[in-house]
């Protein structure tokens, strides 16, 4: 199981709008991007609206960050769009049998595993701005001049 395409495409929407501050980013301009249905970028603006990412202003086309892009990170956007169930990226099963060796022991032995990898990939989104995204997409579009 992998983690939820709203973060990715969270991401997606921002540095679009930064792009593309000039201009008019309304839902159907961002789902071309995006290849997707407006329905679903405006599900995911909602979330990101609510957690101060972006103002959305209802009825007049347009979207524009909250924030400067050096200030919102991916950890935010993954934070915004509820890529996780309780807040858990990896689940263990339950139930297992009680007298099996393994059964008895894993989620004992797999949590702080999981719980450490988990904070990991969190601190690696904290270090990355939507800004880093867009100067990335920026310096791939440069002619080559070699």
């Amino acid at each position: 199981m992998s983690i939820s395409s709203r973060f990715t495409v969270g991401v997606h929407i921002l540095t679009l709008i930064e792009l593309n501050k000039d201009g008019i980013s309304s839902s159907e301009f961002l789902a071309g991007s995006v290849n997707t249905n407006p329905t679903l970028i405006r599900k995911i603006m909602g979330m990101l609206k609510k957690s101060g990412l972006i103002h959305v202003r209802p009825g007049i086309a347009g979207t524009k960050l909250a924030k400067e892009p050096s200030s919102i990170t991916l950890l935010d956007v993954y934070k915004s769009v509820d890529v996780l169930q309780e807040n858990e990226l990896f689940s263990v099963h339950e139930n297992s049998h009680a007298e099996c060796l393994v059964g008895k022991n894993i989620q004992d032995a797999l949590t702080p595993v999981l719980s450490a990898a988990q904070l990991a990939m969190e601190k690696v989104l904290g270090h990355v701005t939507i800004e880093d995204i867009v100067n990335e997409i920026a310096e791939k579009e440069k002619p080559n001049t070699q």
